[in-house]
């Protein structure tokens, strides 16, 4: 392959329910503890540093279970389906 071509990626829609589920849960636990759960996000999918995800309920465990590329795909596709 060149540079000049462009990789397909396909995404599997099974995953992005768990991922949806587990997200809500995530920002949940941020809210509850007075997290601004954009900035705290942002930092995390950045850096990779699940500190940015407060261990309140479980949730650092919870962020560490998904990979952050299925993150930020899920995100992505539910952004661009609204637009």
């Amino acid at each position: 392959m060149n540079n000049t071509e462009t990789t397909k990626f396909n995404f599997s829609t099974d995953k992005s329910a768990n991922v949806r589920e587990l997200m809500t849960y995530v920002l949940n636990a941020l809210k509850e503890k007075g997290y601004n759960p954009i900035n705290q996000l942002v930092g995390y999918f950045i850096s990779g540093d699940p500190t940015y995800i407060t261990s309140y309920k479980g949730a650092r465990g919870v962020i560490k279970r998904i990979d952050r590329d299925e993150l930020l795909e899920v995100i992505i596709s539910e952004y661009c389906s609204k637009l």
